[in-house]
């Protein structure tokens, strides 16, 4: 194979790759289609595709240099508007229509986390050299799901809502978690377990169940935000470097 067909092979693939990576938005409607239907369990499931297919899209866009090969597609702004759907405006549906805020802050809470979530998104800084994010990265298509299969109560929900709201616009460190070099031999089995466990736990979703919080699939679902928790705490006030 010759240069010229080799750089059209990665021109065609940089392309399939921007394709697959704008798909997560028609995964994300569909999961939102759910939640107004009041399909809460297929909602989960289809918000958790649009999380494999952004963890996928960026190693594989490094890998075929995409930004190079296709020049008419900026594939960071791309990335950036699907996940501000995906993680952001879904997960907020799902907080409108599930009774997880009390009525009389349910307008101003949402208010908080979409604008605030903007404004994360339009940061300049959000990554330190190191792969840190600086402040909470607009993650609700993780948190809002727990708040679910958890059961929070409302109250639970308004306090970890308004922290991490406010978090988005702080320096506070978050481990992204495919880049970080720091105990990315822990991190990187912890978050795919912490995957497999919360599919399963969306898989088997049922409203009228109960939550056995001791059982091993919850413990999971509470122990992966703590060690992240713990390792933010530290990369933020103790390695400051």
């Amino acid at each position: 194979m010759n240069f010229e067909q080799s750089n059209k092979g990665l021109i065609r693939a940089g392309w399939a790759l921007h394709v697959f990576t704008a798909s997560g938005v028609i995964f994300a409607m569909i999961s939102l289609q759910a939640v107004i239907d009041g399909r809460i369990r297929d909602g989960l499931l289809w918000l958790l595709l649009c999380q494999v297919i952004d963890g996928v899209d960026g190693p594989l866009a490094r890998k075929i240099d995409v930004q190079i090969h296709v020049l008419k597609i900026d594939g960071n702004i791309l990335d950036l508007v699907v996940d501000y759907v995906t993680c952001v405006i879904v997960p907020v549906a799902f907080l409108a229509t599930s009774n997880l805020l009390p009525n009389n802050l349910e307008a101003g809470l949402i208010a908080l986390i979409l604008m605030t979530s903007a404004l994360w998104f339009a940061r300049c800084d959000q990554e330190s050299d190191d792969h840190w994010f600086n402040g909470f990265p607009a993650s609700w298509n993780l948190v809002v799901p727990s708040f679910i299969i958890l059961n929070a109560s409302q109250n639970q929900v308004v306090v970890v809502s308004v922290i991490f709201a406010a978090l988005s616009l702080t320096n506070f460190k978050i481990p992204h978690l495919t880049k970080v070099v720091f105990l990315r031999r822990v991190t990187l089995p912890i978050t795919i377990i912490y995957l497999l466990d919360l599919t399963y736990l969306s898989w088997n979703f049922d409203e009228t169940a109960a939550v056995n919080l001791m059982s091993m699939p919850y413990v999971i679902l509470i122990i992966f935000p703590i060690y992240i928790l713990i390792i933010s705490i530290y990369r933020t006030f103790v390695r400051k470097d």
